[in-house]
This record gives C-alpha cells, structure tokens and sequence, in this order.
C-alpha cells in the first residue's frame, strides 16, 4: 500500500489547464475576427466596383449613394469595437474613385477596431495599433469598368463592333 493518495490530482491539473486553454481560445479570436472583417470588406469593396462601374453622369447617382449600399454590406460586421469602432470619427472611410467612362474604378475601405485585452498590450508594443490604441483594416478593390477589347476600338461606333463579330 502506498503512503501517498492521488485524489484531487485531476483538480490541480485542471486549475493548471483552464487558464491555458482559455488564453490559447483569446489568442485564436483576434485573427479570427480580422479574417472575417477583411472577408466581408472584400466582398462589399467589390460589390461597389461593380456598381461603380455603371455610374453615370446623368441621373441622381451621387458619391453618398454608392457610399450608403456600400455600408449595407458592411452592415454585416457587428457594432462592438472589437470588430468595428463606430465611435467618433473612426466610422467607416470609405473612398470612390472612377465610373463608366474610367478604364479602372476602385474602392477602398478603411476600418478601426480595438483588439482584444493581451493582444492589444502587444500589438502596442510591436507598434501596429495607433495613438489611441487602434488597429488598422484597409482593403482596396479594382476592376475594369470596360472589357479591354471595348478600349481597343474606342473610336468605332457600337455597331461596328457588332460587325466585327459578324
């Protein structure tokens, strides 16, 4: 018979082992969370390309539409400052550039977000957040407004380019 017992072995393991685990959980959702942002950013960025490439100079199409269906997808990305600081003046940056007579349109969104606790002590450190302890998301997008071959015959007419299909 042994003179030691091994009851309560597994309650000093586990006060050993929740800690770490719950601080391995901490450090895999701050990329999760980035992922996510940069996945919904790509997404709307390019679902603005697509709309700015039939803005006209005609109608009531204005900068501040395109903006407001741009933000609807950004809608996606929850209101908390971990993934979105709508504090301030760290709302949405968002920026427009070209239209259907442009070769290229473009559209680039810049996002803030405040990381979570550990990380954020660290990013601080390593210098990747700003003054008031900010990280920072940017995402551009750009498409051709045109197919090339639309640029190649820009002095022909629409119907010879029918023609030459014919």
């Amino acid at each position: 018979m042994c003179c030691y017992s091994e009851r309560g072995q597994s309650t000093v393991e586990a006060a050993y082992l929740i800690p770490v685990v719950f601080l391995l959980l901490l450090v895999c959702c701050q990329p999760m969370i980035l992922l996510y942002n940069r996945m919904i950013m790509e997404n709307a960025a390019a679902e603005g390309c697509r709309l700015l490439a039939t803005a006209t100079p005609m109608g009531s199409h204005s900068d501040e539409k395109y903006e407001g269906y741009i933000k609807r997808r950004l809608a996606a990305i929850p209101p908390l400052d971990i993934f979105h600081s709508h504090t301030g003046n760290k709302k949405w940056d968002i920026e427009l550039v070209g239209d259907e007579n442009s070769r290229d349109v473009c559209v680039s969104i810049i996002n803030k977000l405040k990381p979570l606790p550990l990380l954020g002590w660290s990013s601080q450190l390593v210098g990747m957040c700003d003054s008031e302890g900010y990280l920072t998301q940017q995402v551009t997008a750009t498409l051709p407004a045109q197919p090339a071959w639309v640029w190649e015959n820009s002095s022909d007419s629409p119907a010879r380019w029918v023609r030459q299909w014919s």
